[in-house]
């Protein structure tokens, strides 16, 4: 994977990957941006739910589910200290459908933090990461 960002002026930078999307970054007022796009940390916690939620929606899928509405968020407490690292992690997976299997969506879980998201593997080395799950009904 090839990536790349160009500085814009200000603090503003636009990115891109050998994907060939582009995402645009900036920063706060206060240290000279004008707050047009992503902070880079921000883009860090993006891809760590992203990553973990692809995994356990594809998992799902494949056994059978029938997931309505699929939600991942996360609450991160970070250092106060420079570089300001994320030191926990708290991820939290919605999901909504007909006669969902716990099981099935705790094993999809298991199997995305142990075995299949890098971004999850990477942040564990710094944040200590828990999870929650909460199944819905789906009417």
């Amino acid at each position: 994977m090839d990536s790349k960002i160009v500085w814009n002026g200000n603090m503003a930078f636009t990115g891109t990957t050998s994907s060939g999307f582009m995402v645009p970054l900036d920063a706060k007022k206060d240290v000279g941006g004008r707050e047009m796009g992503f902070r880079p940390i921000e883009l860090v916690a993006i891809g760590l739910i992203g990553c973990t939620g692809m995994d356990v929606i594809s998992i799902l899928r494949k056994k059978r589910q029938e997931v309505k509405d699929f939600e991942v968020t996360a609450q991160i407490e970070r250092a106060e200290d420079h570089p300001k690292v994320f030191e926990k992690v708290i991820i939290e997976y919605n999901v909504t459908g007909k006669n969902i299997d716990r099981d099935a969506v705790e094993r999809a879980v298991e199997l995305s933090e142990n075995k299949y998201c890098a971004a999850q593997a990477m942040v564990a080395k710094t944040a200590e990461i828990t999870h929650k799950i909460i199944i819905q009904e789906a009417d």
